[in-house]
């Protein structure tokens, strides 16, 4: 999906010689992969609890999935991680022609990979590493879905994904790594934490107060969050998603609809690290809750402007060019 120039991409384009150490404008921690060394303490609030604020990202190249060629084992050796990220670097270069197995060309320039963690999958619940099996009832959404996006893929904007709109990720999806811009900016009171999410600019806010939740007639598109302490780990539940959003595996844009009951673990382990998990529960969609964990890393780069929706020009490409395809068509009968 093309987006428009923010300041993001015209600082990569500046910054493409040192493209191997900062893309998009975004540093590359070490802490994001490779084994972690001794930090001093996390900060502290004036009120006591953990200080969650800052810069973070989740970038990595640690599939979703744990690889076939893994099962059995969910943790690499260092060495066996080292040896992996630099396959996977080889096999993604610009050098590399494009293959199957290889993105290539000049898209490769727009990915933040990061590197791999230690961990074979960022799923790690169930052990195997993998996503449990749907529903027939999630199967069969998921195919309707399908053959409407086939019978339908561009009529009108309404055709076209939540992401593709420039609308949101939704949740998990906001939260997960994707291609590029995986970079949050959290902010902390006493009564509420807000993220602020680079890709599509979405922004949560997480009420602390013990509220209760919203009405189950109430939708939202990043669905209705409360958040507490449990020690140190910050826990925030999240319900009453609406059903616009459907992408039931996971990708760029990631989450089962309206039934998701997501909860999310946040604990700052020390100065540069947020071990952070989330736990997905959807009984109308997969046969049993599945946790996936994607540790963030503090960098000191600023989050910049995703103008998505701004300069959006691919929809106005989209939607001509399936007229022009349905022109064509007619004209050759």
């Amino acid at each position: 999906m093309t987006r428009g120039l923010s300041s993001t991409t015209t600082l990569a384009l500046a910054l493409a010689a040192a493209l191997s150490s900062s893309i998009n404008g975004q540093s590359q921690p070490a802490a994001a992969g490779g084994p972690r060394t001794a930090k001093a303490p996390p900060a502290r609030t004036a009120w006591g609890t953990p200080d969650l604020q800052g810069i973070w990202t989740n970038t990595t190249t640690t599939p979703f999935e744990r690889p076939d060629d893994l099962a059995g084992k969910a943790v690499l050796t260092e060495a066996e991680r080292a040896s992996r990220d630099t396959e996977l670097a080889k096999r993604l270069s610009f050098d590399n022609p494009v293959s199957a197995g290889n993105p290539g060309a000049y898209n490769e320039f727009w990915m933040d990979r990061g590197r791999l963690t230690n961990q074979t999958s960022l799923v790690i619940e169930p052990p195997d590493g993998k996503i449990p099996p749907m529903t027939d009832a999630g199967k069969q959404r998921v195919e309707r879905l399908a053959a409407s996006r086939k019978a339908h893929p561009a009529d009108s904007w309404e055709d076209r994904s939540a992401y593709d709109r420039c609308i949101t990720r939704g949740v998990p999806g906001a939260m997960v790594p994707g291609f590029y811009n995986h970079n949050y900016q959290i902010f902390q009171t006493r009564d509420y934490v807000a993220i602020l999410v680079e890709m599509i600019h979405d922004a949560r806010i997480i009420p602390l107060d013990g509220r209760p939740f919203l009405n189950d007639g109430i939708r939202q598109w990043m669905g209705d969050s409360r958040g507490h302490w449990e020690g140190d780990t910050l826990v925030v539940e999240t319900r009453n998603l609406t059903d616009k959003v459907f992408e039931a595996r996971p990708g760029v844009a990631f989450s089962s609809g309206g039934g998701l009951h997501l909860t999310e673990r946040f604990k700052r382990i020390d100065a540069d690290t947020i071990d952070y998990q989330f736990t997905v529960t959807d009984p109308a969609v997969y046969t049993k809750p599945w946790t996936v964990s994607t540790p963030m890393a503090k960098i000191v780069t600023p989050v910049f402007e995703y103008a998505c929706h701004e300069g959006n020009y691919a929809m106005s490409g989209i939607l001509s060019g399936a007229r022009a395809e349905e022109k064509g068509a007619s004209e050759q009968k």
